[in-house]
Formats: C-alpha cells, sequence, structure tokens
C-alpha cells in the first residue's frame, strides 16, 4: 500500500527543459517548463502531497536493456552537437531527429525520470506518477524516430516486466507508438493499446487494427486507427468501448500511459480535434481503471495546448477542481506562449452531423474488429 504522505509523485527538473531540438523543429522542449510553471501557477504543487521529484540520469546499461550497443555508442559520439560519419544510418542527422548538442544528455535524462517515476509507482511510494518529458515512443532499438532518441516507455515496461508485474499499456497520442508495439509484439505479459490517427494519413504510417500481435503474443497488441478530424465524441467513444474491458480483462498490476497531447484542436502535426473535454474525460478514465499508474507526457506542438492539458491531467490525478481561469500572473509572464484562450478548458467543438456520422461508421467497424478478433484472446 502506498503511503498516506506520498500518493502521486511529480517528477521534473528545469534541467529537462534546457535542451533545444533547433529552432524549426516542432518539439520545443521549452513546452515542459511552460506547463511545470503553469502547474505551480495553479497551486497545484504546493505541498507534500502531491511531491515533486527530481529526475535521474538514466544509466547506459539501463539503455542497453533495450537499444543496441553500436546505437548509443553512436549517440554518445553526437553528444557534442557535431555529426559523425555514419549518423544517418541510424536515423541521426538533419530533419525529425536531429544532432544537437547535448542529445545523449537529454535522452538520458528523460529516460531516467521515466525510470524514476516508475521505480515510485512500483515500491508502493505513490500510486501515481507523471513524467511530462516521457512518452518517447517513437524510438527503436537502434534508430532515432520521430523526434525520438531514446524508447523510455519501452525501458519502463522492460524494468516492469523484469520485475514479475503485468504492465497495460495506453497511448493516446495522435501518433501510432509503433516503437512500443514492436518491443512487445510477441509477448502476452504486456497489453499493449493505442488510439491515433489512421497510419494511412499520419506518420509513422502504422497502427492498423489487424496488427493484434504475433506468437504467445497475438491478441495482446490493440490498435485502434482513428479518420482524421474525428473530434471528442467519437474518440471518447473508441476509447470507452474497447479500452476498459480489456484492461480488465487483463488484469494489470502497472497501468503505463502516453498522454500526447497532439490530438489537439489546432495542433500543426496531427488533425484529430480534440479538446480539454474529450482528453480529460479519457484520462479520468483512465485513472479509474489504475491502481498503480505511471505516466508520461508524449507529442504535442502547441505549447499552450501541452501546458494547460498535462496541467488539468494532473489535477485530475490528485482529485483536485484546477482553476477556470490562467493565472494573470502567468500570462504575463509568458506573453508569447500562444495562450489565445485565457482559460484551462476548452469550449465544446461541434463536428458536422453530416461528417461525424460517416466517420462513425469508420470507427464502429474497427470497433466490431476489435471485439471479434481481440477481446477472446484476454
Amino acid at each position: 500500500m502506498y503511503t498516506e504522505t506520498m500518493k502521486t509523485a511529480f517528477v521534473y527538473s528545469d534541467e529537462c527543459a534546457k535542451f533545444d531540438y533547433g529552432s524549426s523543429h516542432p518539439l520545443k522542449p521549452f513546452r515542459l517548463k511552460l506547463t511545470y510553471d503553469l502547474i505551480t501557477a495553479c497551486h497545484l504543487l504546493s505541498s507534500q502531497d502531491p511531491r515533486l521529484v527530481k529526475p535521474l540520469i538514466a544509466r547506459v546499461e539501463d539503455l542497453l536493456t533495450y537499444h543496441t550497443k553500436d546505437y548509443i555508442d553512436i549517440l554518445r559520439a553526437v553528444n557534442t552537437g557535431e555529426y559523425v560519419a555514419g549518423a544517418e544510418a541510424y536515423g541521426l542527422g538533419p530533419g525529425d531527429n536531429p544532432v544537437f548538442p547535448g542529445v545523449f544528455d537529454w535522452s538520458r535524462l528523460i529516460a531516467g525520470a521515466s525510470l524514476k517515476a516508475a521505480d515510485i509507482v512500483d515500491s508502493n511510494e505513490a500510486a501515481i506518477a507523471f513524467n511530462i518529458a516521457g512518452g518517447l515512443h517513437h524510438a527503436h532499438t537502434s534508430q532515432a524516430s520521430g523526434f525520438c532518441y531514446i524508447n523510455d516507455a519501452v525501458l519502463v515496461i522492460k524494468l516492469l516486466v523484469k520485475r514479475g508485474r503485468k504492465v497495460a499499456y495506453i497511448d493516446i497520442d495522435a501518433h501510432h507508438a509503433d516503437g512500443v508495439q514492436e518491443a512487445f509484439y510477441g509477448t502476452d505479459k504486456v497489453l499493449f493499446i493505442s488510439l491515433h490517427e489512421t497510419g494511412q494519413a499520419l506518420f509513422p504510417g502504422s497502427g492498423f487494427e489487424h496488427e493484434i500481435g504475433e506468437g504467445v503474443g497475438k491478441g495482446y497488441s490493440v490498435n485502434i486507427p482513428l479518420p482524421p478530424e474525428i473530434g471528442d465524441e467519437l474518440f471518447v467513444h473508441a476509447f470507452t468501448e474497447v479500452v476498459p474491458h480489456l484492461v480488465a480483462a487483463f488484469k494489470p498490476d502497472v497501468v503505463v500511459s502516453q498522454l500526447g497531447v497532439d490530438t489537439f484542436r489546432g495542433d500543426p502535426l496531427a488533425h484529430l480535434n480534440l479538446t480539454t473535454n474529450g482528453f480529460c474525460h479519457v484520462v479520468r478514465m483512465i485513472k479509474a481503471m489504475s491502481s498503480k499508474w505511471v505516466a508520461l507526457g508524449g507529442g504535442g506542438y502547441d505549447i499552450a495546448n501541452v501546458a494547460r492539458a498535462w496541467t488539468l491531467a494532473w489535477a485530475i490525478m490528485n482529485d483536485i477542481d484546477a482553476p477556470e481561469g490562467i493565472p494573470e500572473s502567468f500570462l504575463q509572464r509568458y506573453p508569447d506562449a500562444g495562450f489565445l484562450i485565457r482559460k484551462l478548458r476548452d469550449e465544446p467543438f461541434v463536428i458536422d452531423k453530416r461528417k461525424k456520422e460517416g466517420m462513425r461508421k469508420e470507427v464502429d467497424r474497427v470497433i466490431k474488429y476489435i471485439k471479434e478478433q481481440i477481446t477472446c484472446r484476454i
């Protein structure tokens, strides 16, 4: 049983926000400090419970539980920010996964924060631990991908499985969690669930409903590809129809979730049209099914949306009603951060009825397939 003095833990340091992918890159680590500062401005981190925990630096041995030695060696070699011959074979270079000063240090810090969160939860120090910097779910064993260099979600799950835990992984990022799926496609110790915009429209082009695992893992990979522009109602519908039942049947010891918010309206890299209303509904459902919960951040490229959404998620984790308005002192501190909405919560966004009915048919087709192919196996 967790101690009464530490029910939740927020794993964070400003060091997480000090790295820079480059001025033109869509992933801005600064969004992490923006989120932390909004959480503190809303007085959601002002007591012993919840508790702020500084991350540890992941050891190279930790990284090698999933990633190959040659990949770790090349990642260490480019830590200066200078290109090294052959790095492109590992997905490193101009574009999605740039070489920047401290790229290896950044990767170890983020991985260490997620591993710390997992250890806090598994050792019963807290029921919930949230690392907003984590959730870098695209990295592969020997390759950076989709802004992700080290797959901290995989490292967390591997740690927990090694300790004998059954893990349910729930990913609500707009992009398919291909790196995590790949790592656990052949095991029945991990229930993998990813809701995402269809790979027909979005990177990484995978995560179709027929990807259900292999060998003893057949039926333990669950993909819910969604049409673009789906909005809150149908996203929540898809989640509700599939996820709670599967998690209840699997009976995990720990839930690990990736709470990416590139699903939101206005995000420059995806098109799912969610608002804080649908996001918070799903976060509450994850909390309700999780006696032990390791929560990770993820995507989100409108930094104001990121800060608002993860502030609300943290409030939900602590059973606290977040304020309606964003504190004026915070807005004055960050006048150029894009807070066009001066409230934490969005107004509902209504999808055209005819368009929504067409999308509902596709969502229900996927749900029907999953219920026929997956539900009977777990």
